[in-house]
C-alpha cells in the first residue's frame, strides 16, 4: 500500500510538471531579437495582465529608437498617472505604434491624415485638443486613456477592440499585430 501511494504521487507530480512544461510561459519573439534597449522576456499567454486574450494574428515589430523608446516610456508614465494598470499601457502603446509608429507626428503636409497629430493621430477638429496638447505625449496619452476608460469592460476585451472603441479607424483589425510588442515594452519598462 505505501509503495502504491508513492507511486501514484509520482505519476501525479510528473503530470503536473509536463503540464507545467507544455503550458508555462514562453519566449516571446526569442528568435526575432529584442526591441532595441530592451531584453527578451517571457510572457504567460493565457491568463496574463498583459496579454490576456493571447495576441489576435500575425505579430509585427520594429526596432525602436531613444525618441521612440522614449515615448513608450512617457505612456507607462502617463498611464501611471492616470492610476491605470499595466494592460492599459499596452493598449496605448499598441494603438500608438499602429498610428505613429511611437512618433510623436507633427503636421504631414498631404501625407497627413486630415489633421491627424501626435503619438495617436488624434485630430484637434475632432475634440482630442489643441495641437499643442495633441503633440504633448502626456497629454495625449491622458485624453487616449480617458476615452478607454469610458469603454465598457475594456479590461476584459481583446485589444483591438478596446483600441478600435477609442479610435475609431478605418482599420479596426491593425491594433492586434502591435500586441506582443506593447506587452514587451510594458514588461521591460513599468518598474524602470
Amino acid at each position: 500500500m505505501n509503495t502504491m501511494l508513492r507511486k501514484s504521487v509520482l505519476g501525479i507530480a510528473g503530470l503536473a510538471f509536463t503540464g507545467g512544461v507544455f503550458a508555462g510561459p514562453i519566449a516571446a519573439h526569442a528568435d526575432a531579437g529584442p526591441v532595441q534597449g530592451t531584453k527578451p522576456v517571457a510572457v504567460s499567454v493565457q491568463g496574463d495582465k498583459l496579454i490576456p486574450h493571447g495576441v489576435q494574428g500575425a505579430q509585427s515589430k520594429i526596432d525602436l529608437n531613444d525618441e521612440q523608446l522614449a515615448n513608450a516610456k512617457a505612456i507607462i508614465a502617463a498611464t501611471k498617472k492616470a492610476g491605470l494598470p499595466e494592460r492599459a499601457a499596452v493598449i496605448s502603446i499598441a494603438t500608438s505604434l499602429q498610428e505613429s509608429k511611437l512618433e510623436n507626428l507633427g503636421h504631414l503636409g498631404d501625407k497627413n491624415d486630415h489633421d491627424s497629430l501626435g503619438l495617436f493621430q488624434q485630430r484637434p477638429s475632432s475634440g482630442w485638443g489643441t495641437p499643442e496638447q495633441i503633440t504633448d505625449p502626456e497629454y495625449s496619452t491622458l485624453a487616449f486613456l480617458k476615452g478607454l476608460k469610458q469603454v465598457d469592460g475594456w479590461q476584459d476585451m481583446p485589444l483591438t477592440e478596446a483600441a478600435q472603441t477609442v479610435q475609431v479607424s478605418a482599420y479596426p483589425d491593425a491594433y492586434a499585430q502591435w500586441e506582443q510588442q506593447a506587452a514587451d515594452i510594458v514588461a521591460h519598462n513599468w518598474n524602470s
